[in-house]
């Protein structure tokens, strides 16, 4: 964990965007796949599993794993917000900024606005997880404590 000043620095904010959105999709390509694999299936294996809206039925098993997936995916970005972000006050920006791109781009893969209520449910409960996880993640390394009393040490 590094202390960086708090400089306006949008080459670093917009790389922190890429990294955490790449991890985003790779985490929820591999959980989804898992996931899929766990049912047997494995010729269903595709973008449909991270982007189509008709994933999430809670009356089938593989919505209830797709859902599982999402859970799983929100931990993971919590844990990629507290290694890539580093700040607590931060996570919360960057975890709407994460999910409006993931909005887009299930807009631009389905051709429609989502619509179903299941699938707004599922991935707000995994923004506000990730985002209150990556909260106290980056929190808990920022407040703990630095030791001063460690005397001097030479090597000679």
């Amino acid at each position: 964990m590094n202390f960086r000043p708090h400089i306006w620095d949008p080459q670093l904010i917009v790389s922190q965007i890429i990294a955490m959105q790449s991890t985003f999709w790779l985490t929820l390509g591999i959980w989804s796949a898992l996931a899929t694999l766990v049912l047997g299936n494995t010729t269903g294996i595709s973008l449909n599993l991270i982007f189509s809206y008709d994933s999430f039925n809670i009356s089938s098993w593989e919505g209830r794993l797709c859902i599982a997936a999402v859970a799983l995916n929100s931990i993971t970005g919590a844990f990629a917000l507290w290694m890539i972000v580093c700040r607590a006050r931060q996570c919360s920006d960057y975890t709407i900024t994460l999910y409006l791109y993931h909005i887009i781009a299930c807009w631009i893969f389905n051709g429609y606005f989502p619509s179903q209520v299941s699938w707004w449910l599922v991935n707000l409960a995994g923004a506000i997880l990730m985002a209150v996880l990556g909260e106290f993640l980056c929190m808990k390394a920022e407040f703990k404590s630095i030791s001063i009393n460690q005397g001097m040490k030479t090597d000679l």
